[in-house]
């Protein structure tokens, strides 16, 4: 089991969403805690390489591994402009 750590920016990210996509992204990070065991996460490529997402519709959760056993979500949001500001 990984320990699941939200960043500073990541935690506003994740209280501005809609209640319906607030609850299927908190599924989304219990998910991530049975790190590397975990399905539909994509590695991410070019400057976001090292990083990887897992999306729930419109949404997208954007984390890395600093452990094998500390997953760290840097960003949540929804998937239009999601990758531009990197």
């Amino acid at each position: 089991m990984a320990v699941v750590v939200l960043t500073a920016t990541a935690r506003p990210d994740l209280d501005a969403l809609p209640m319906a996509i607030h609850v299927r992204v908190l599924h989304i990070l219990e998910r991530l805690a049975d790190w590397p065991n975990v399905s539909g996460a994509k590695a991410l490529r070019g400057s976001l390489k090292g990083r990887f997402r897992v999306r729930t519709g419109d949404y997208r959760v954007q984390f890395y591994i600093r452990r094998p056993d500390t997953v760290v979500v840097e960003k949540i949001g929804h998937r239009d402009g999601f990758y531009e500001d990197e």
